[in-house]
């Protein structure tokens, strides 16, 4: 049981050592643990069930639903534990109504798999009806596409139309041939019994019409068979490219379609409308619940524990901060000490330098001078004696 609660105060988000010291507070967190846990879990279900739906196949609904079942619990518990409760309400929930808005559309796209779900036999008709529209409309559009069909079984009906024609005719004057042979008066008879001249005639007419009903049989019929048989080759071309628009007609019970459907039926029946309503809202109350329950529920000695370890932190922190703040100016002014006080050695030295320089430099022009003066007079010397021997 110890473990249990303990995993639902991780799934809640809590902070489990402050937690444990607060023991008021441990059963509400167990409440927001499992209702962000079991929110996970139907999250995971609805996308198991809208891959499926997709793909058909289990081991990518299962794969893809324990997936989206973690991202779903673990976002969950990032909302639910980032919610900190302030001493002014307001503050509260102007901190929670972007995540309130989150919920709502996690639970809006939580539900609609399961929606599909528990409307599914309904969803089915819907889509079957569906199919057989779009099954209908396919042969009107391969009618349409395939004129030659039309066109041939107007010329073979007109073709039976002659010979039928003829063969009325053929019928009429073998009738007044018989009428003539056995002396039944009419407009066109004799009237007398007997093969006479009259008779002899019908029999030519007769035999006349015979041969005009054969010929026009034998060229009809064998026009109507070679007609027969291009629509038969065009049928089957017809059924060939039918049989593969109904597989793609077969296949349209996807989740797009299903959602369609759904669309339709909500449009339809009130009764459907108002259920399908009802079940968002019932996803969108569970998906609500943790951050709601966080903001109904009274300040307690755990939201207490824990702004004081955070505030702990905080000091700590500014301490920290401003200790190594202090350290390091304490660490440029020696800095800027020791620079001043090199640079100041540098600039001695430097003007001691050119002391040196400057009193070496006129010594030495000193001499040089002296050296001059002491050679300019030498050389007068040497005139004057050279002077006093001419």
């Amino acid at each position: 049981m110890e473990k249990v609660k303990a995993f639902f105060w991780f799934c809640s988000g809590a902070n489990m050592a402050i937690l444990k010291k607060c023991p008021t507070e441990t059963n509400k967190y167990v409440g927001i643990g499992g209702t962000v846990f079991f929110t996970g879990v139907l999250a995971g279900l609805s996308a198991g069930y809208a891959l499926y739906t997709v793909f058909e196949s289990w081991y990518f609904a299962v794969t893809f639903g324990l997936v989206w079942g973690v991202m779903i619990f673990n976002l969950d518990r990032f909302i639910v534990s980032s919610m900190r409760k302030k001493e002014r309400s307001w503050a509260e929930w102007k901190l929670a109504f972007p995540r309130l808005l989150l919920a709502v559309f996690l639970a809006m796209v939580i539900s609609k798999p399961l929606e599909l779900k528990i409307f599914e036999k309904e969803i089915n008709q819907k889509v079957g009806e569906q199919k057989v529209v779009e099954m209908q409309e396919a042969k009107e559009n391969l009618g349409a596409a395939f004129p030659e069909i039309v066109r041939l079984e107007r010329e073979n009906q007109q073709l039976r139309d002659e010979i039928a024609a003829k063969a009325t005719f053929r019928d009429q004057v073998q009738k007044e041939y018989d009428e003539e042979r056995f002396g039944i008066k009419t407009p066109g008879t004799t009237g007398v019994v007997g093969l006479g001249s009259n008779a002899k005639k019908k029999e030519e007419q007769l035999d006349a019409a015979q041969q005009d009903l054969e010929r026009m049989q034998e060229r009809n019929w064998a026009k109507i068979d070679e007609n027969e048989r291009e629509i038969a080759a065009v049928l089957a071309r017809k059924q060939q490219v039918f049989e593969k628009q109904q597989i793609s007609i077969d296949q349209l019970d996807g989740l797009a379609a299903r959602m369609h459907a759904l669309s339709e039926l909500t449009g339809e029946s009130q009764a459907v409308y108002l259920a399908n309503f009802f079940i968002m809202l019932l996803f969108v109350a569970m998906e609500t619940a943790p951050v709601l329950v966080k903001l109904m529920a009274g300040r307690g000695p755990y939201d207490q524990m824990l702004d004081k370890s955070e505030r702990a932190v905080k000091v700590y922190a500014d301490e920290y901060n401003y200790k190594n703040q202090a350290e390091s100016t304490s660490r440029i002014r020696v800095f800027d000490e020791v620079i001043a006080a090199e640079t100041l050695s540098l600039i001695k030295k430097k003007l001691h330098r050119n002391e040196v320089l400057t009193e070496a430099e006129m010594n030495l022009l000193e001499k040089r001078i002296k050296d001059a003066n002491e050679l300019k007079g030498q050389d007068k010397t040497e005139h004057q004696e050279e002077a006093i021997k001419d």
